[in-house]
């Protein structure tokens, strides 16, 4: 079951989480440098770490 979160905000964008590193990244516009962002993830993982 999925939660729900209202969230006010500017502008919203939809992507996909990237290998990064040991980590992952979700690139954003160049203008939203600087800005406060919030990540929701709307989904389950589709990789796990290999440990």
């Amino acid at each position: 079951m999925m939660d729900k979160h209202e969230i006010e905000g500017e502008e919203v964008l939809e992507g996909t989480a990237k290998p990064s590193g040991n980590s992952a990244h979700v690139i954003v516009p160049k203008r939203w440098r600087g800005a406060d962002v919030k990540v929701v993830r709307t989904s389950e993982p589709t990789e796990q770490d290999e440990e």
